[in-house]
């Protein structure tokens, strides 16, 4: 049996070689992994890695490196085990009401056997109810003429052959392209899960599943798919299938080993939550809330703030930002930029959120010179104002705040 080692560390964290059981052959693959993403998810440093703010859990070579949120570095670990699963299904990134996502608070259970397990759970639902069949177009020889016959290939294959017919024609079963694709995950999986609690049901949902073609797929095919009233039960399954062929990364593994990598940007997640939040204080009321609004910059430059709230005749801008800030100071770049969205927005107040616990922070005008209106009744000026501002992700029971949202609303003075 395959013997596997799990490390749990943090966000912004180090990992050097001999700690753990990480060896010179994971730091080798790891580096490449982040070359492949343009050096996102780490920070090389000597003889180890930095984690930057992707978290996650990637696999390779039998070691399981669990990446985890930690939104205040003070703050004692064990507050933020399961944070990002929590997180996952706040955002609709992991379905809550699925078998598998019920199993979360299970110590052993790491990010990437929940998505795996979901994934079976599934196919395995598809196999029960029965998979659909489809007409697709198949070009081979045979022994009747059907469809319609390819000349320069029936020349080619069938000189000596006369008896048979070089022919395309349409056939009606199993062997389509979304099994293709289900099929593909099921394969990557069945190398991640030797020697884990999941091979048995792994072995299992192959078993059950039809045979069809092996074939690798692209990104750009995987999200061109799209499906009908008759496939639309595939929607979940589909979903998951993309993300485990798209993280899978044969290529960039050292020597002959795999990887999986399963890593979420803590920036687009604190993002998604904030806004879902935010919908859900606002339901019932008059204040609308949309996320990345665009306006045109310069040339084909756009400025997209976060979050926009629109009362009335009011616009509120607020800006997500999962790292808090040292000695809690805004950098000047942050400033820069939420002023720009209040020229842009006309905003009346602008918010740069982030996660901590509560400090008292007043809303400051900008005092630029020409920050100011030129009209008949002589100089106007304008008053936009900006704060800082921190909501607790956890409450006192160390489960995701339910009152972030409406903590929002008041940081903004709204009535």
């Amino acid at each position: 049996m395959t013997t596997h080692n799990n490390i749990s560390v943090f966000e912004h964290q180090r990992l050097y070689v001999g700690q753990f059981g990480f060896k010179q052959i994971h730091l080798e693959a790891l580096l490449k992994l982040n070359e492949y993403h343009d050096g996102n998810y780490f920070e090389p440093i000597a003889k180890g890695i930095k984690f930057n703010q992707y978290v996650g859990v990637i696999q390779v070579d039998g070691l399981t490196i669990q990446i985890n949120p930690k939104a205040d570095k003070d703050d004692e670990d064990n507050k933020w085990q399961n944070v990002l699963l929590k997180m996952l299904k706040a955002c609709g990134k992991l379905k809550a009401e699925s078998s598998g996502a019920a199993h979360v608070k299970r110590k052993h259970l790491n990010l990437l056997e929940v998505y795996f397990e979901l994934y079976l759970l599934e196919v395995e639902n598809l196999v029960r109810k029965g998979l659909i069949k489809q007409y697709r177009k198949q070009t081979h020889n045979t022994k009747s003429l059907k469809g319609k016959l390819e000349f320069a290939g029936h020349i080619r294959h069938n000189i000596v052959h006369k008896e048979r017919f070089y022919n395309t024609h349409q056939v009606y079963n199993s062997n389509h392209f979304l099994h293709q694709v289900l099929q593909k995950a099921l394969n990557i999986m069945s190398l991640f899960t030797k020697g884990s609690r999941l091979q048995d049901l792994t072995n299992r949902v192959q078993l059950n599943f039809p045979e069809v073609d092996n074939k690798s797929f692209t990104a750009k095919q995987l999200n061109a798919i799209q499906l009908n009233r008759k496939t639309n039960g595939y929607s979940s399954a589909l979903e998951l299938a993309r993300l485990i062929i798209l993280n899978y990364s044969p290529d960039i593994s050292s020597g002959k080993e795999k990887m999986l990598s399963l890593l979420f940007d803590m920036n687009e997640l604190w993002e998604t939550f904030i806004l879902k939040q935010l919908r859900k204080a606002c339901e019932g009321t008059d204040i609308k809330v949309t996320g990345q609004e665009s306006k045109s910059f310069w040339g084909n430059n756009s400025l997209r703030p976060d979050i926009v709230l629109r009362k009335g005749g009011k616009t509120f801008i607020i800006d997500t930002k999962w790292k808090r800030p040292l000695k809690s100071s805004a950098s000047v770049s942050d400033l820069r930029q939420m002023y720009t969205y209040c020229r842009f927005w006309d905003a009346e107040k602008a918010l740069l959120l982030y996660p901590g616990n509560y400090i008292e922070n007043k809303f400051k005008v900008y005092e630029t010179d020409d920050y100011s209106i030129h009209s008949n009744e002589g100089t106007l000026k304008i008053d936009h104002q900006c704060k800082m501002g921190y909501v607790s992700v956890l409450d006192d029971k160390r489960e995701l705040s339910q009152t972030i949202g409406t903590t929002i609303l008041n940081l903004l003075n709204f009535e």
